[in-house]
């Protein structure tokens, strides 16, 4: 069987996680209110997430980096 394609944000957050990029239901939530999160869609009063969205907001938009040897090639980095 395949992986499941939709996720609750619950469920997207912990998918977020087992990648090792922490962020909580709270954070999402937040997103789809403020915008900058990754592309939602609704199931009647449900949010939910498509898998291959999450991941290409997490390579994309999201604060992940491109890789980099030291902090003075990170693009961004504060």
């Amino acid at each position: 069987m395949s992986e499941r394609q939709y996720r609750d944000r619950r469920e997207a957050a912990e998918f977020m996680t087992s990648l090792g990029l922490r962020v909580a239901p709270t954070t999402l939530a937040k997103y789809a209110t403020l915008g900058g999160g990754p592309v939602m869609r609704h199931w009647g009063r449900r949010v939910i997430y498509d898998t291959s969205s999450l991941v290409e907001w997490a390579n994309t938009i999201a604060k992940l980096t491109a890789p980099c040897r030291s902090t003075s090639d990170a693009e961004g980095m504060s």
